[in-house]
Parts: structure tokens; C-alpha cells; sequence
């Protein structure tokens, strides 16, 4: 439950986290499943924070963050409500020229496509039920003093927290990073992504399309039919930064009319089904994951374009590893803010982050290069992928999250 007691003002856990977002979440389960205790704290209301209205966005969870859900338990409870990406096509706009990734009779879909707003609800139900861990919330940090043999928190409802490490969880304007001084990269893409969730005349196959244009990617993401048997899909459409107010304001049906020309009416008719939020897109890289007794994971660590779906992923491996440094440190007696365990965890999340982000950064400029020449150049390298297995088949596994030197729970194996 969500911890009110203000009689118990000095409170210890082995970990405090901050930020009870996706992330933050998965990461105390983790840490709980291994016995490990933790105090959450996050300044939102909780009845907002599993509001379904606040995010109608949808998140590709691939194999290897779905291993994870099972090994925690949660994998149950997602499945009756996630859609298995049973194949994803890949065109220079529709232009001639696909590559298919589908995967082999025996090795399970892609990944699942997941509501945010429904991941963050059972997540959140699962932490409550949780002993091992407790809420403070909503409430916000006074003062955070990270000590050579602690850190303590003091909250601005008066109680204070103690704990050997704090990770911080608290997204890209991270407020722990930046108390820390860790130095960011970071850009604005000249793009905005309209995210909204549509009903369409044929199925979609548990097809997920990846369809690039000079002004940015149009991403058709499948979802569940709805309880009357409507077939539904969540759209990212990426257009330019000038024009994302104006396609996010047109009415209705002219909306419409321009995402059946992305599409050329492969799916039939199309309805809209929810608003048309708008969120700007950029790019954002830590030069370090680690400062004394504080860890960074997820957004508060790095950020990336949605081109290809693997923000949530990499926050998700971010948890997977931290989990395996402190479950092993926890083990051997070691104190969890230790130098070497805070240095593994720098080192194994470091290289794999800056190879996904740079890699993400090369596709959404070499994908919205304009001209027919460009566009002849990309449709030779879908080509080439498509043609040479060893080359496809890396792919696959890079979008199936199973390339690296991949965690224990990645594997969906307790550490």
C-alpha cells in the first residue's frame, strides 16, 4: 500500500528508487523477487498514474523483456491483454522492395505490443502487493544527501529514507543526474511523433509495418480486436517538427485521408479511434550510469528515437543488468554502492546503450535523407539485408533484444 505512516519518520530499505514510472517499477520487482527491499518514491498521484487517459501510447515489448516478465510472474497477466508481433515489414515508404522479419516455427513471436496504460496498472498492482516494498507517494524529495556510508532522503511530507544506493529511475530531466553533474549528450530531432490508436477494415496478421518517408517513419503497431471485433493498430507517425501541430489539429477526416495515403489502403478503411497527442522527439546519452551510491536507469540514462522501437527495451535491460550486480553483491556480503559493483553495472550497460542509440541516430538521418537517389540507396540496403540470411537473421536478433552479453532474467532465469 502506499506507506502514510508518519509516526515512522527514519525508514531503511536496501535500495530506494526514484521514479515510479515502467522502469522504476519493473526494477523494484526485481529487486523484491530476489529479496531485496525497497522504498519507491514518485511525486504523482497514484490514481493518475494508472489513469488509462494519461498515455495512450503502446509499447513493443521484444522476447527478451518478455523472458524477464516471466521469470518475475507478470508474463500471465500481460498475456490475455498483449498482441504478439508475429511478423514486422520494413519499406522505403511503399515503394517496391520489403524486408520481412518472421520468426522460425519454434522460436516465438517478435515481441508483444503492450498499452503503456495497462503495463504501468499491472506493474503497479504487483508492487502494491508486494511486502517487500513500499510507496511513498505522492510526495516529492526535500534533500538527498549521498554520504560515504549511506544515502538518506529526506521527503517533503517529513519522513526520511535510508538506503545504500539510490537509483534513479526519474526520467530524461532526470533531477539526480543532474545533482551528480553527469554530463549528457543531447540533441532535438527536428521531428514530432503523433501517436493515436486506429480501427481498420482487414487484419493486420499480428503484422507490425515499419514504413520510412523523407519527412520521418509511420509505424502501424498491432493490437487486440476490440470486444465487437473491430481490428485495431496504434500509429507513431513521425513528421516534421513545422508540421506536427498542423496534422495533430486537422480535423478528423482529413487526418484520416492522409494516413490511408501512408498506408495505400492496405488495411481497408480506417477510423480513428482516440486523441492525437503529439510528443517532440531527441536524442539524450549519459556519459556515466554511476555516481557514488546512485545508478541511473532508463530514460533518466539515455533516450532515443522511436524508429525502432526499442526505448522501453533498453530501460528494461538497464534493469535486468543492475539487477544481477546487486543481487550478486547482495549475495557475497558486498555493500550494493561498492566502486566494483557500480562499475560493472556502468561497464556492461555503457557500450550496449551508446551501440542501440548511435545505431537508432544512423537510421532516422540515413531514413529521411530526401531524393530518389536516397531513396535508391535505401531500397538496395532492405534489399541486401533480405537477401543475405547471416545479415537478416542479426537483425532479427537485434529486434528480438537477444544479441550481448545478455542478463540471467533476459534469459527468464533468476539470477
Amino acid at each position: 500500500m502506499v506507506n502514510s505512516d508518519m509516526s515512522e519518520n527514519n525508514q531503511h530499505s536496501d535500495v530506494i528508487i526514484l521514479g515510479a514510472g515502467m522502469i522504476g517499477l519493473t526494477q523494484a520487482l526485481t529487486l523484491a523477487a530476489h529479496g531485496l527491499t525497497v522504498a519507491i518514491i514518485d511525486r504523482a498521484d497514484p490514481a493518475d498514474l494508472i489513469n488509462p487517459g494519461k498515455d495512450e501510447r503502446v509499447s513493443a515489448i521484444n522476447s527478451a523483456s518478455w523472458n524477464m516478465f516471466e521469470a518475475i510472474g507478470l508474463a500471465d497477466k500481460l498475456k490475455p491483454n498483449g498482441c504478439a508481433i508475429e511478423k514486422i515489414l520494413v519499406n522505403d515508404g511503399l515503394k517496391p522492395g520489403t524486408l520481412d522479419f518472421v520468426p522460425g516455427d519454434n522460436e516465438g513471436p517478435m515481441g508483444v505490443m503492450v498499452e503503456n496504460a495497462l503495463l504501468r496498472r499491472l506493474l503497479f498492482e504487483a508492487v502494491q502487493a508486494e511486502d517487500a516494498i513500499t510507496l511513498h507517494m505522492p510526495t516529492q524529495v526535500a534533500s538527498c544527501d549521498r554520504g560515504e556510508h549511506r544515502v538518506t532522503v529526506a521527503l517533503e511530507d517529513g519522513q526520511q529514507l535510508t538506503a545504500p544506493l539510490l537509483i534513479a529511475a526519474d526520467g530524461r530531466g532526470s533531477r539526480m543526474r543532474e545533482e551528480a553533474g553527469i554530463i549528457m549528450a543531447h540533441w532535438q530531432y527536428d521531428h514530432n511523433a503523433i501517436v493515436c490508436k486506429i480501427a481498420h477494415e482487414k487484419p493486420h496478421g499480428n503484422t507490425a509495418y515499419e514504413l520510412f518517408f523523407p519527412s520521418g517513419p509511420f509505424a502501424i503497431l498491432p493490437m487486440l480486436d476490440d470486444e465487437n471485433g473491430k481490428h485495431r493498430s496504434a500509429v507513431v507517425w513521425t513528421v516534421s517538427r513545422k508540421d506536427g501541430p498542423a496534422f495533430a489539429n486537422i480535423n478528423q477526416r482529413a487526418f484520416v485521408a492522409e494516413m490511408m495515403k501512408r498506408t495505400g489502403g492496405f488495411l481497408g478503411e480506417i477510423e480513428l479511434l482516440t486523441d492525437r497527442p503529439t510528443y517532440p522527439l531527441g536524442f539524450h546519452h549519459s556519459s556515466h550510469l554511476t555516481a557514488d551510491r546512485m545508478v541511473l536507469i532508463g530514460d533518466a540514462g539515455h533516450g532515443i528515437h522511436p524508429i525502432a522501437g526499442q526505448g522501453l527495451n533498453l530501460g528494461l535491460r538497464d534493469v535486468a543488468a543492475l539487477t544481477e550486480c546487486l543481487v550478486d553483491a547482495a549475495r557475497t556480503g558486498l555493500d550494493l554502492a561498492d566502486a566494483q559493483v557500480l562499475a560493472r553495472y556502468d561497464r556492461w550497460r555503457s557500450l550496449d546503450n551508446m551501440t542501440v542509440s548511435a545505431a537508432t541516430d544512423i537510421l532516422t538521418r540515413l531514413f529521411g535523407l530526401p531524393g530518389e537517389t536516397s531513396s535508391a540507396i535505401r531500397r538496395f540496403g532492405i534489399g541486401l539485408v533480405q537477401r543475405i540470411p547471416p545479415l537478416k537473421a542479426q537483425f532479427m536478433a537485434e529486434a528480438k533484444g537477444e544479441t550481448g552479453d545478455l542478463p540471467k532474467l533476459l534469459m527468464g532465469e533468476m539470477v
